[in-house]
């Protein structure tokens, strides 16, 4: 029996109560219970009001869908589960909202305007380590040669041994910045001896094709974009530097009062990353016709990157660890972080895409 079902045989029980008379009983009272208190009908008329007033408030709960409401970038995320099927039959709803990058997704969260979002592992620390209420619940794992650093077709940049002295575009406290530090130490450059210029995607680009800056760290689509589309060139990339691992971030207040939810669209996310694997050009069809982007760029990007979910293990906590604390001695983030403590591992099992 249901709670709405059994508030509803209390009213049918009080209303045929108040309309029985035991026999012999001209007083107009009902007597219940072993003691043989009486009550009387305005008592049992209050009861009947309450027990109605408990039925409406019962209803409208059982009737009230949880929301989530998802960050996304580029849709991608929207698509793949659309496209290969896991958005079927979801037990609550959600409510997407597209962002061009991972800075605005964690702004939301950290304002709970957000429930769940996608973004880059040190973008997500950058914010953490700020004092936002968030946890890393899932995620996926890239090839890290999809985060590179472009240069217009026409520059005499050829290495990263040409960066010395050069203006670099990336986003600030996040993979751009942290790749372009990375870079430059790799080729033994100072940090001092390169100019940093925080630029989100979009105007980072427009500010490469001006020739305002001389090269910008970004990653996909935006690299098979850049170099299908506008000719740029890769001159470096994020093979041995980074982890390459986007996240599944959810705020501390869903995960308490919508934690069924979370670990459900975990699930789902996991299970259909697994499925566009072999599925890339589906996938890519998908997110073109919902998000405008060209179908050859996005499926470009999805071959490269090779998204594949991760389970948050000991492993991952340990190397993302180490791109924190590089992180740190960079100066992109502000402290050294317990990186065990920004994550829910308690999600995990949903991420590994298990029943």
């Amino acid at each position: 029996m249901t709670a709405q079902s059994a508030v509803i045989d209390l009213i049918v029980s009080l209303h045929l109560s108040l309309t029985r008379r035991e026999p012999g009983n001209k007083t107009g009272h009902m007597r219940i219970n072993s003691n043989h208190h009486p009550i009387t009908r305005r008592l049992a008329a209050s009861l009947l009001a309450a027990a109605v007033t408990l039925s409406t408030a019962v209803a409208s709960f059982a009737t009230e869908a949880v929301v989530l409401r998802v960050g996304d970038q580029k849709g991608g995320n929207r698509s793949l589960l659309e496209i290969s099927g896991y958005a079927k039959d979801l037990p609550y709803k959600i409510e997407w909202s597209e962002f061009p990058a991972a800075a605005p997704i964690l702004e939301a969260l950290n304002a709970g305007a957000l429930d769940v979002g996608y973004t880059g592992d040190l973008s997500f620390l950058s914010v953490y380590a700020a004092g936002a209420p968030i946890k890393a619940v899932g995620g996926t794992r890239s090839d890290a040669k999809t985060q590179a650093i472009l240069v217009r077709q026409d520059s005499l940049i050829k290495s990263a041994a040409d960066l010395k002295g050069k203006r670099l575009a990336g986003t600030r406290g996040g993979w751009g910045q942290f790749l372009i530090d990375a870079t430059l130490e790799k080729a033994e450059i100072k940090l001092e001896d390169a100019t940093f210029a925080p630029l989100g995607p979009v105007d980072a680009k427009i500010a490469l094709l001006a020739g305002s800056i001389d090269a910008w760290a970004v990653w996909e689509p935006y690299v098979s974009f850049a170099t299908l589309k506008d000719k740029a060139r890769v001159i470096a990339d994020g093979e041995g530097l980074t982890p390459t691992i986007t996240f599944i971030v959810a705020s501390d207040n869903a995960i308490a009062t919508k934690r069924a939810a979370v670990l459900d669209l975990v699930q789902r996310l996991s299970k259909a990353r697994l499925w566009s694997l072999d599925h890339l050009g589906e996938y890519a069809r998908n997110t073109a016709e919902l998000t405008k982007l060209p179908e050859d760029v996005l499926l470009s990007a999805y071959t490269a990157q090779r998204s594949s979910p991760i389970v948050i293990d000991e492993d991952v906590v340990k190397e993302v660890q180490a791109a924190s604390d590089r992180s740190t001695r960079y100066g992109i983030l502000p402290k050294k972080l317990d990186v065990s403590k920004a994550v829910d591992r308690s999600f995990t099992a949903a991420a590994a895409g298990s029943n």
